[in-house]
């Protein structure tokens, strides 16, 4: 499942290729006929995403939601204007596809036929998209939507800064969805590595971000919420906004610092993607990348959890 920050990236790729054109919708496979018939002739408005949610936003007053779950991905394709600012190196395995990146022009005459179970199909003047297996897929109203959004957590990508009080310096500013996030995290008495995962909690952080963000700030994924300080809570949001925001920049999920990379023998630094990615995730067995001490894996609410029994210690 494609964490948080690729939905991002799909939500920035969809607004700079389509957005304030008219777009032709279909779903060649039938299953969601009557929802492309609502939006097809539509213009794009915005895209926008919260979490793992994507929001399509048309001039018809209606939203096109999407959540590509397991199996979900969009691939793309059109002509040499057809470029987005995603489409150089975005993620391949997680839900996005591109046609062709920055290569030579490739002659386009349409979009192609479709190829497996397309549900939705979005057609401009320049390019098209295509969706295939997503969790959900319908069409709501603006209201319908912002009640979707309204029951998720606050997302680390959507940086919603206010003055909190003007002090001898300058404006000093908040993050209201930190604080948010903090109250939700200490207010329980579930693990934290649960509650990361726990999209109520704090919306688009998966399995890797997880593992990797509580390895980075030292804490034990089995402490429970009502037992991390306000500070540790407000420092490990910090890490996932930055890691994330990481994410959303490079299209992959690198979260180790460049100290804590392997080197060959003459003590080079060895390529960072994938083998010196991350900290944690898919290490078990393997020495820590701090310590040394084997990595651990076991389960938490049915997920395979990654972490360091001396770095975190319970």
């Amino acid at each position: 499942m494609p964490e948080g920050h690729s939905v991002h990236r799909l939500a920035r790729q969809f607004q700079d290729v389509f957005a304030g054109q008219r777009l032709a919708v279909s779903s060649p496979q039938g299953r969601f006929a009557a929802g492309a018939a609502r939006l097809d002739g539509a213009t794009l408005l915005a895209a926008r995403a919260h979490g793992k949610q994507l929001f399509l936003d048309f001039d018809n007053g209606l939203v096109l939601r999407v959540h590509l779950g397991l199996y979900g991905a969009w691939s793309f394709g059109g002509d040499e204007t057809f470029r987005g600012a995603s489409s150089i190196g975005a993620p391949r395995r997680v839900g996005e596809r591109e046609m062709y990146d920055d290569g030579d022009a490739v002659a386009y005459d349409g979009p192609p036929e479709p190829v497996g179970q397309v549900r939705v199909r979005l057609v401009s003047d320049h390019g098209w998209a295509d969706l295939r297996g997503p969790t959900a897929c319908e069409v709501l109203t603006p209201e319908e939507a912002s009640a979707i959004a309204g029951k998720l957590g606050p997302d680390p990508l959507q940086v919603e800064a206010s003055p909190l009080r003007k002090a001898a310096g300058p404006v000093q500013e908040v993050d209201s969805r930190a604080d948010e996030f903090v109250r939700r995290v200490t207010a329980k008495r579930t693990a934290v590595g649960q509650l990361l995962m726990d999209q109520n909690v704090v919306a688009g952080v998966g399995n890797i971000y997880r593992a990797e963000t509580l390895f980075r700030r030292g804490l034990s994924p089995w402490l429970p919420g009502k037992q991390v300080s306000p500070e540790d809570a407000g420092l490990l949001w910090e890490d996932i906004v930055d890691v994330m925001g990481d994410g959303v920049r490079d299209g992959k999920i690198i979260t180790t610092r460049p100290e804590h990379r392997d080197t060959d023998p003459a003590g080079r630094v060895l390529p960072v993607w994938p083998d010196n990615a991350y900290y944690v995730y898919q290490r078990q067995g393997m020495a820590c990348r701090v310590c040394g001490n084997p990595v651990a894996l076991t389960d938490m609410a049915a997920r395979k959890l990654y972490w360091c029994p001396t770095c975190q210690p319970a």
